[in-house]
């Protein structure tokens, strides 16, 4: 059985989906990182640690109250659709997969919104005390490689025009002549 590249995209996204939910779902429950800032090291340069994101990327626009909780779900439902729209548009594998990553991360972080009122993140990297990151999740990671991508190929990637049949000149002598 062989995919359409729609449905690999939105495979992807199920995927991206899954994982998300999944993770936060073992890092709050199983191994019980569920206070703020509760952590546990796995690597000199990684720990788990949970932190709830009440805002957008980098912290920006946090929702400070149950009306702009509701106002950021519907501002990423909103970028979520546009993002579904584009993937079903798209007929490009590297840009359907791409946005595969951003929906799915996307429905990730809107349902933890929803349901608990903040984004549960938890993979804090760091190099001794510089942390070049904040504490992010699956569906963040998969975000910010899905917009890598699309940015990477927007900006260096050239996909060859698809090649014209070839058609026989017209002699423009053959034509005064008839």
């Amino acid at each position: 059985m062989k995919l359409t590249t729609r449905a690999i995209g939105l495979l992807v996204a199920v995927l991206v989906f899954l994982l998300d939910q999944g993770t936060k779902y073992y890092v709050t429950g199983p191994l019980g990182l569920n206070v703020q800032d509760a952590s546990m090291t796995l690597l000199p340069i990684f720990d788990l640690r949970f932190v709830k994101n009440v805002g957008v990327s980098l912290g920006l626009l946090p929702a400070s109250g149950t009306t702009m909780r509701w106002m950021l779900v519907l501002l990423t439902g909103a970028i979520a659709a546009g993002v579904l729209w584009w993937l079903l548009k798209e007929r490009k594998l590297p840009d359907v997969v791409a946005l595969g990553l951003v929906l799915g991360g996307a429905l990730g972080n809107i349902l933890d919104r929803t349901r608990l009122g903040y984004v549960v993140d938890f993979a804090d990297l760091h190099f001794g005390a510089w942390r070049p990151f904040l504490v992010f999740n699956v569906a963040d990671a998969a975000i910010t490689i899905g917009v890598l991508i699309l940015l990477i190929r927007a900006l260096f990637v050239r996909d060859k025009p698809t090649a014209k049949p070839a058609v026989a000149p017209v002699s423009v002598e053959n034509e005064v002549n008839a």
